[in-house]
């Protein structure tokens, strides 16, 4: 049983901030936080575009250069939850500002490194500073903006993942083997400083949740919903990461003579459109939106399952999962930052963690599995874990979460 004061406390809408207008939403601000998340991501997976380059580089095998990914999300989960609830107190734009500062450095200290052992380090130190901006983007943008346009700035916001994930690391692969993988990582130290700099001049600042509304750690996963939603969190990253990471085992048992590039660059266009249909229904229609994106989810993979050989299947396949994905961050984020109320910037800490363990799980079983037998068991782990992940919604919508975790509008 919770307590009365680990209830949904009622969002009140943000004031405005230096040239915002009540009402408007602040979409320069908004796209400067979403551009904050496309570095992130490009940051966490430019290694794995760069894998011979670095290694030669650094005079070390590939996988000991795949450690480089590893090292930041191993950062991101240390360093996460217990940096949120430190900095709860600061006022929103300083604490992205320092942030901020430490991932530029930390990055830049990775694309300067001449030891494999300083870039694991630097990589460990920049990961966890991503842990702390992510823990906070989504609450941030949301406080920004008018409270009837809470879903659609969590959209904006939220952009920057797919569009990482989309053209940062191709962008990367192409700046590290045309020049060298050093500029790759020292061109995305400079981007950050650039958004530095319309960080602490263009975007409008926010205040700290009131120390009365602030909960113990402890407390804040105790709330409703919360528990339910890092369930789904992790269920559905699996599923999503395991046939994501191992991607081209599946695509050459498959047969369909499609490369990885191709793919991925499929995928990841969708995924940008994902967001927009995401933006579009996420404020009147998140229960909706979230059934339809996890049941279209586990279609993607009957379709990868059953036409494997097919490049056309495979590719519509592509499409839907980037659609269906696309929008995840969001949809999850919107709902651990209602359900989280005041304690949101906490709730939020705890989806990066979510993301990197599952990461780190996906890792694990696709190894497994791979072990053992071919890439067409991946679609089956797909299906599995999006059932899964769709139960505990379901469960968690007869138990505890309709008016928490997924309420019918945001």
């Amino acid at each position: 049983m919770t307590t009365p004061t680990a209830s949904v406390p009622t969002v009140q809408p943000p004031a405005a901030g230096p040239g915002e207008q009540v009402g408007r939403l602040p979409l320069f601000s908004l796209v400067v936080l979403a551009t904050t998340g496309f570095i992130l991501v490009a940051i966490k997976t430019m290694p794995a575009g760069l894998l011979p380059q670095i290694a030669a580089g650094l005079d070390t095998g590939e996988g000991t250069v795949g450690l480089l990914i590893s090292a930041y999300a191993l950062g991101t989960v240390v360093a996460t939850v217990p940096a949120i609830s430190l900095t709860r107190g600061m006022r929103r734009r300083p604490l992205l500002a320092i942030a901020l500062v430490g991932l530029i450095l930390a990055n830049a200290v990775a694309a300067l490194a001449p030891t494999v052992a300083v870039a694991l380090v630097a990589r460990f130190v920049a990961g966890a500073f991503s842990g702390t901006i992510w823990g906070m983007l989504a609450a941030y943008g949301r406080r920004i903006s008018p409270a009837n346009q809470a879903g659609r700035s969590l959209a904006i916001v939220s952009a920057g993942a797919p569009v990482g994930f989309a053209f940062g690391t191709p962008l990367g692969s192409w700046i590290g083997t045309t020049f060298d993988w050093r500029w790759s990582f020292g061109g995305l130290s400079l981007l950050g400083v650039a958004v530095l700099v319309l960080v602490i001049t263009v975007v409008s600042d926010a205040a700290p949740a009131p120390a009365a509304t602030r909960l113990p750690l402890v407390r804040v996963v105790r709330i409703p919903g919360i528990a339910l939603i890092l369930a789904v969190i992790a269920t559905w990253m699996i599923a999503h990461n395991t046939l994501y990471t191992y991607v081209a085992p599946y695509l050459r048992a498959g047969g369909s003579g499609l490369g990885v590039d191709l793919t991925l660059l499929v995928y990841g266009v969708a995924s940008i459109g994902g967001i927009i249909v995401t933006g579009a229904l996420l404020d009147r229609h998140p229960r909706p939106l979230l059934h339809g994106s996890l049941a279209l989810f586990v279609g993607v993979g009957v379709v990868l399952l059953v036409g494997h050989a097919s490049a056309p299947a495979v590719l519509i396949a592509a499409v839907f999962w980037g659609l269906t994905f696309g929008g995840a961050a969001a949809q999850l984020q919107a709902a651990l930052t209602t359900a989280g109320g005041e304690n949101s910037d906490v709730a939020n800490s705890f989806l990066p963690v979510a993301f990197n363990v599952a990461i780190f799980a996906a890792g694990i079983v696709g190894a497994g599995l791979l072990t053992r037998t071919d890439g067409m068991v991946l679609p089956v782990v797909l299906i599995v874990f999006g059932v899964i992940a769709f139960g505990v919604i379901a469960f968690g919508l007869t138990i505890v979460g309709r008016r928490n975790a997924f309420p019918a509008r945001l």
